[in-house]
């Protein structure tokens, strides 16, 4: 593909792992300017290294837990006047916590989800988007999932945030019409990323168990899919994609080999 994202600024939240980092990479290797957001602030850094010694991309790393309305409000606003304009917001910041019935529920783990997959969006939006109505240009992508449509046991809170993130998007394309400013929502199956170690507070058997006798989507699968939003003409919204592996077909229907 044909694309340069030369002087466009890209700020992705949750980039220090898994499809963020993925996203930066692809973004990076086009010739795109990355504010990079995240928690771990070492392997921001770390990335941020490696973009530099890959492709010369200029990054600014911006530590921070999108969770904290105001941690995210003053980042955004104190964003150094050469990287104040804003392109493309990837809303890619996200979790799972645990397989706990509601009426067992941790909730902990509830608000840990709704803090993070909700709240934390609105606020990001909420800090940039102004920026983009002012300039009358930009694009927000959010990074959904195919939870919005399939409530799986154990999982209700989770895709209930999923749904909303769904919602969220099609009311945020609703409030921008009339503007240029493009919005699109990205419905992931299963990618194999930190997600299940997350979810499962680091059980790496059973995280890995997730993905048995599988092909699950890579990071780079949903990153090759956003840039594809983001690099179609102008009057072009992708208002969303629906990503599955080959081995799925729902939500809980997967196709797993014997392994030999």
């Amino acid at each position: 593909m044909s694309f340069d994202l030369s002087n466009r600024t890209v700020l992705i939240t949750g980039a220090s792992s898994g499809i963020g980092a993925a996203c930066a990479q692809q973004l990076g290797a086009y010739g795109a300017r990355l504010i990079l957001s995240a928690r771990r602030k070492e392997k921001l850094q770390a990335l941020a290294d490696d973009l530099e010694q890959s492709y010369e991309t200029q990054t600014l790393l911006l530590p921070l837990d999108v969770q904290n309305a105001e941690d995210v409000s003053v980042s955004i606003e104190g964003l150094p006047k050469p990287w104040k304009e804003i392109d493309v917001l990837i809303n890619n910041a996200g979790l799972s916590r645990g397989l706990d019935p509601q009426q067992s529920g941790v909730l902990q783990d509830w608000e840990e989800m709704i803090d993070t997959n909700v709240k934390g969006l609105l606020y990001m939006t909420r800090a940039v988007v102004p920026g983009m109505v002012e300039r009358q240009a930009g694009h927000v992508v959010n990074i959904g999932s195919i939870a919005a449509r399939y409530t799986y046991p154990g999982g209700s809170v989770y895709c209930a945030t999923k749904s909303a993130v769904k919602v969220l998007s099609e009311g945020l394309k609703i409030d921008l019409l009339g503007t240029p400013i493009r919005v699109t929502n990205i419905e992931p199956g299963l990618v194999e990323t930190e997600f299940s170690n997350v979810r499962f507070k680091g059980d790496t058997d059973r995280a890995k168990n997730v993905y048995r006798g599988m092909k699950a989507l890579t990071p780079d699968d949903i990153a090759d899919s956003i840039l594809f939003a983001i690099s179609r003409p102008a009057h072009v919204n992708i208002s969303e994609l629906y990503i599955i592996p080959t081995d799925q077909s729902s939500g809980t229907l997967i196709d797993r080999r014997v392994e030999s």
